[in-house]
């Protein structure tokens, strides 16, 4: 019997058993009443034939207004799943629009599109959909990343590394980033070029090698890169303007996150090169490139211990005074954030340099908790939440590339009634806030009150 006529009749049948099962449970209504009507005196036939119609009719309007709830909670139920769709379908629909908009004439339009498309990325998994159109997306961001100007290749960029973020490390990430890696190099090394685009371009490289590098040449050749461009401002960190110090800073953490990756024996020569530049720029003006020197000087002393537990560095003393006095740095000439930022992340470095013990963090996401329990997880994180933004715990959610990075195993199916009961009432969350606020209070009272010894 072919496909498509068994499916018809299999339908027939389910809609014809369920009218049915009605049907009977109608007729055994009618007929108990009316065999109560006929138990009756026999005198009262006329009224009883009366009292049968109008039986019969409550039963029929009853059970007729029974179906007519029933349909409408199976359209109620199907409706939902049809907004769904329709919402599904209009998204892609637009996301088709951006796409072809990238090879508009208009600059404003292909930089409306970038602008466009980077949010949805952010906010969405779409990799079926962008598979199917990798090809066709890969060579837009080509021709914006070649032609376009400043702006245009900092967005260019910016999508690219969402798009591998999409695609993951399978041929199809492996062949989007083997297309567009020499030019993400020649923008990023071209000191002509627009400085955040040479910024957008240096975040790319490195998250898009740390995703879909195809074999070990391909991320070597990106450090090499990203040295390049830390040796060249390296010797100028303290007067050099607002601009090159947030390349500086950005090539500096590309560079951190794809160490995590490098085999040990690069992992050695780098240690010998690098550790004895990077405290120099600890005491650049500009207070981001200091914490980025200061997480990858943390970094390179957990690589070197994960390669020898009795790693020593002869000038890790010296280090370690610098590092105390930007955790202790109370100078008002700097803005008050910058110094309390700083202080609390050059704490925990010198803590680490120190004794080697990590101040763990907790990110919570949906009903999942995970872990940041080293430089190298940290990086990683950090690295992620950057070219993310607000979207990183829904792709810690959804995303099944970050979640085997993460180690998260398969995202998570929940049905509303559990999302449901694992929030918190808000007069729980209320009450627990109203405790939590008393006791702070008398904490804080025993230490304000002038009678009480305080050392």
């Amino acid at each position: 019997m072919p496909r498509a006529r068994r499916a018809n009749l299999s339908s027939k049948k389910g809609n014809g058993g369920r009218g049915s099962l009605r049907q009977e449970l109608l007729q055994l209504k009618v007929s108990d009443k009316l065999n109560q009507l006929k138990g009756s005196r026999p005198g009262a036939r006329a009224d009883s034939e009366a009292s049968e119609d109008e039986a019969a009719s409550e039963i029929l309007s009853h059970c007729s207004s029974a179906s007519e709830t029933v349909s409408l909670a199976e359209e109620g139920s199907g409706s939902d799943v049809l907004d769904n769709q329709a919402q599904q379908d209009q998204r892609e629909d637009k996301l088709r629009e951006d796409i072809d908009n990238l090879m508009d004439k208009s600059i404003k339009t292909r930089q409306v599109a970038l602008s466009n498309l980077r949010l949805a990325l952010s906010s969405h998994t779409l990799g079926d959909f962008l598979m199917e159109r990798r090809v066709t997306f890969t060579d837009a961001l080509e021709r914006c990343l070649k032609k376009g100007k400043e702006e245009e290749q900092s967005l260019a960029a910016t999508v690219l590394s969402l798009l591998c973020i999409q695609l993951g490390s399978g041929p199809e990430g492996e062949e989007v980033f083997r297309c567009l890696k020499p030019l993400l190099i020649s923008i990023l090394t071209d000191s002509s070029a627009g400085v955040s685009a040479r910024q957008s371009c240096a975040a790319s490289l490195g998250l898009c090698c740390y995703i879909a590098a195809a074999d070990v040449e391909d991320l070597i050749n990106s450090v090499c890169c990203l040295e390049g461009i830390i040796s060249s401002y390296n010797s100028d960190c303290g007067t050099a303007n607002t601009a090159l110090h947030s390349l500086l800073c950005c090539a500096i953490q590309s560079w951190a996150l794809l160490l995590t990756v490098c085999p040990a024996s690069r992992i050695q020569k780098i240690l010998e090169s690098h550790l004895p530049r990077l405290p120099g720029m600890l005491s650049s003006e500009n207070v981001n490139l200091r914490i980025a020197a200061g997480e990858c000087l943390a970094l390179l002393y957990e690589l070197a211990r994960d390669l020898d537990e009795d790693f020593f560095y002869e000038d890790t003393d010296a280090l370690c005074v610098t590092l105390k006095k930007l955790a202790t740095d109370s100078n008002k000439y700097r803005a008050k954030t910058d110094r309390r930022k700083q202080r609390s992340i050059f704490r925990d470095v010198l803590h680490y340099v120190e004794s080697g013990e990590f101040q763990e963090e907790t990110i919570k996401f949906g009903l999942e908790v995970m872990y940041v329990d080293s430089w190298t997880r940290r990086r990683t994180y950090s690295s992620f939440k950057e070219a993310l933004g607000s979207g990183i715990r829904f792709h810690l959610q959804y995303n099944e590339v970050l979640r085997d990075i993460f180690s998260l195993g398969s995202p998570l199916v929940l049905d509303a009634a559990a999302i449901k009961a694992s929030k918190i009432s808000r007069v729980e969350k209320h009450m627990f806030n109203s405790a939590a606020f008393k006791a702070r209070t008398k904490a804080r009272n025993r230490v304000r009150d002038k009678r009480a010894d305080v050392l």
